[in-house]
């Protein structure tokens, strides 16, 4: 956003230099500050470490707790399942927990440095004492970050699913701040961003299409999912390239106590999976399938052209992990996934990722994790060899980003614990080659190749001032050089919003001169505790987003295009301020809390009308820039404990953009605003065996662009127009849907077959609500104009689902 500092007339010019450069100021503090905490920290002289273990499965635990009683205070350990903490010598008593195992206590005199492993065995808790959630009690109320949801996959599976596949994104979109534009819309807005501005990482490789089947699934296996963590403000340091939101999904590491097997046999697709010791307590691996069948059921019902279709998707997850001592462990993981589509017309798309992560451990208190990835989106369209006159076309289109990320962790004291690191991340951007095909001759077309370099470095650091106050403060300096061979200038349009005319290609210059940026991405969070049951925070974060996804339909299809940065397309930046009120009730049996946000969002890209972006070399002169904002307020209820559980969560939010051209340069609503968004979630164990679940969503309509009067000319008919030029005038109607479902668990003790029945209905009382509308003349009379409402589902659709594990 543009500020006319000239209005504070109050302010001196040294206060307006300070206002101009608060920034840059609060970059720097943010440096200096993680510095100091370590200079000025008094190094304690022994050190606690060690991992934290599922003692069936032998899988890492995140989140997991570790307090000292005498000194009241504790670490919690990561990603990877480990921990440390410096103490003072003495003797202590140690308390591990986790939510769902059985605590255990130690005592130890402490003299030296020490390793401490502990393996947890579940818990077995009685009916009226089932929670809903794997992590400390108060971990809402003591944690420093706001802004996070995190959905344990046991509360996951007993969720109401479409055609009865457990799905992540779908789960995620019941969450405070999180919405879409409609059913079979590719991906999930949150706070008022794009779905490319949300970091959506597999094993910390990034997922450029999340979904499958156009939308209604995800492309995350459930049965190799360990934990799903969403962060939608006070993103830490160490992320970035995104502006709105991090979805950061772990996979399992795999049994490396003994083999198992679990998956799910549904009506339309199942899964499969496995998991077995490499070494037994030093290596594992798990790898597990899916695979729609709609295609081999509906094929004895097709004849003629229709009867080659294919429509299905699969994917396979792999993981492996090994223990190459005390020091060291390696883990490999990889995605593979795919949707096939098409009789005479073929279209396919899937994602392929691949993670190699090493964990080092220098001494007791500094951790490494070093990460490089590779991640490969791409599509391919076309009829291609399917005419019998041989005519067709091909069109395949992909990015590819290749990276690797040092980070590290440096334990300081129990009171500080220090990230810094770096990444590095090659873009390349294929956006199209075309094949078209007539007879023997082809003529092949392919778009100029595109290339970027992406770099960051990073430092943070989270802070206990004092019992009541808690810090999180950092600071990323990214920066971006698209050393693509040519660049493209455009003039000036005639109108405003309008195509800008092509002046010239240009070479580049080479990397030295290639169009680069730079920016500093300053972080921030604070936690005050008033005690066991309040506190409030707030944060603020300043984010960077260097690669675009462009798309200018009602909703982002598989077909949509990345592209970099360049000369004509600025980063994208966004500031975003939040605060919040955290409550718990009864012994943390409820939770509470009230968020409100304020997001500007710089160089937001928008569209002349009739833009074409496909397949077009000149694509940028169809581009606009302008700003946006989104603000709203979220309110969250939550019960964790007893035979009912579940929540509501409801938001208050507006999204808006403001773009030279388009509304008469005023501020419209953005394709996904939804100013109203309820959700509640329920679970009631019936018995031991029996839960019953329900979602219900209740939220606006999205917004449109519909003629507001229409020009009447004699045997043409009815030409529509808009008065006022504005985008996005009127909404569809509101959106509510019930769904429902019936788990009954058929596990009998003593036996290693464990299998339950899933049965369920989607949108239970047959709602057909709008995805789009859209106007036609009426065929019998060229005077009316007909609104049509397009509903993706018409009717209620029952599952059942068999899930097993041996």
């Amino acid at each position: 956003m543009q500020t006319n500092f000239a209005s504070f007339s109050l302010l001196t010019s040294t206060d307006l230099y300070l206002v101009k450069n608060f920034k840059l100021l609060a970059s720097l503090w943010c440096l200096l500050a993680c510095f100091t905490a370590v200079a000025q920290t008094k190094t304690p002289k022994f050190t606690i470490n060690g991992y934290l273990k599922d003692a069936k499965s032998g899988e890492t635990l995140i989140g997991a707790t570790m307090y000292v009683k005498e000194l009241k205070t504790g670490a919690t350990s990561n990603e990877y399942g480990f921990y440390a903490i410096s103490l003072p010598e003495g003797t202590y008593t140690l308390v591990y927990t986790f939510i769902g195992y059985q605590t255990q206590t130690k005592t130890i005199t402490l003299t030296e440095n020490v390793q401490i492993s502990i393996e947890f065995a579940t818990e077995d808790v009685a009916l009226a004492e089932v929670v809903v959630t794997e992590r400390a009690a108060d971990e809402n109320i003591q944690a420093v970050e706001m802004s996070v949801n995190k959905v344990d996959m046991s509360t996951l599976r007993k969720m109401p699913a479409l055609l009865g596949e457990v799905d992540v994104v779908r789960s995620i979109q019941l969450l405070p701040g999180v919405s879409t534009v409609g059913e079979g819309a590719t991906g999930f807005n949150v706070r008022g961003g794009n779905i490319d501005q949300n970091l959506v990482l597999l094993d910390e490789a990034p997922v450029f299409n999340s979904s499958h089947l156009f939308g209604f699934f995800s492309v995350f296996n459930p049965d190799a999912v360990k934990d799903i963590k969403l962060v939608k403000g006070g993103i830490p340091a160490q992320y970035g390239g995104r502006l709105s939101s991090l979805l950061d999904v772990r996979l399992k590491e795999g049994n490396n106590k003994k083999f198992t097997m679990q998956g799910g046999l549904g009506l339309i697709f199942s899964r499969f999976s496995i998991e077995a010791p490499i070494v037994k307590d030093k290596g594992s691996f798990i790898i597990a399938g899916r695979r729609s069948y709609i295609d081999v059921l509906a094929k004895p019902f097709l004849s003629g052209g229709l009867s080659n279709s294919q429509f299905y998707f699969y994917d396979l997850t792999a993981k492996a992990n090994y223990t190459l001592g005390k020091k060291d462990k390696l883990f490999l993981s990889g995605y593979f996934g795919r949707d096939v589509f098409g009789a005479n017309f073929r279209f396919n798309w899937g994602n392929a990722t691949a993670t190699l992560r090493w964990n080092h451990v220098f001494n007791n208190k500094l951790f490494l994790n070093l990460t490089g990835y590779y991640s490969n989106y791409d599509y391919l369209l076309g009829t291609l060899g399917t005419t019998t006159n041989g005519d067709g076309f091909q069109w395949a289109s992909n990015i590819i980003n290749y990276s690797v990320k040092p980070e590290f962790t440096y334990y300081v004291s129990p009171k500080n614990t220090l990230t810094f690191g770096g990444q590095l991340i090659v873009h390349t951007f294929k956006p199209g080659s075309t094949t078209v095909t007539s007879g023997n001759t082809s003529i092949v077309r392919v778009l100029e190749e595109k290339a970027a370099l992406e770099m960051a470095l990073y430092v943070g650091n989270e802070q206990k001032v004092t019992d009541k106050l808690s810090l999180q403060y950092g600071l990323r300096y990214s920066y971006f050089n698209n050393n693509t061979d040519f660049t493209y200038n455009f003039g000036n349009p005639a109108i405003q919003g309008t195509r800008r005319p092509f002046v010239s290609k240009t070479s580049s210059g080479g990397f030295a001169n290639s169009p680069n940026y730079g920016n500093f991405e300053p972080r921030a969070a604070l936690n005050y505790v008033f005690n066991s049951q309040n506190s409030v925070k707030l944060s603020y974060n300043r984010m960077a987003q260097y690669i675009h996804l462009l798309s200018n339909t009602a909703a982002a299809t598989p077909l949509d295009v990345w592209t970099p940065s360049s000369n004509n397309i600025k980063p994208q930046i966004a500031d975003q301020i939040a605060l919040g009120y955290f409550r718990n009730f009864k012994d943390d049996s409820y939770e509470f809390s009230v968020e409100g946000y304020y997001k500007e969002m710089q160089n937001q890209i928008d569209y002349i009308d009739g833009a074409e972006l496909f397949l077009n070399e000149l694509f940028e002169q169809d581009l606009l820039s302008g700003f946006g904002r989104a603000y709203g307020l979220e309110f969250y209820l939550k019960k964790n404990k007893g035979r009912f559980t579940g929540w509501v969560s409801y938001t208050l939010a507006r999204t808006e953009r403001k773009v030279a051209g388009i509304s008469q340069d005023d501020w419209f609503p953005t394709r996904f605003d939804k100013p109203h968004n309820l959700n509640v979630v329920a679970f009631y164990e019936l018995s031991k065996k029996l839960t019953l679940s329900a979602n219900f969503t209740l939220a606006s309509g999205t917004p449109g662009t519909f003629p507001t009067d229409r020009f009447v000319l004699r045997d043409i008919g009815n030409i529509p127009n808009s008065a006022n030029e504005s985008r996005n005038n009127f909404r569809i109607p509101a959106y509510h849907r019930l769904d429902v479902s019936l788990t009954w668990d058929r596990a009998k003790p003593n036996r290693r077959w464990k299998g339950s029945w899933v049965f369920a209905v989607y949108n239970i009382y047959n709602r057909r609500n709008p995805f789009a509308i859209y106007f036609r003349q009426n065929p019998d009379n060229l005077t009316q104009t007909q609104a049509i409402e397009f509903s993706v589902f018409g009717s209620f659709l029952p599952s059942v689902t068999y899930n097993f594990k041996f």
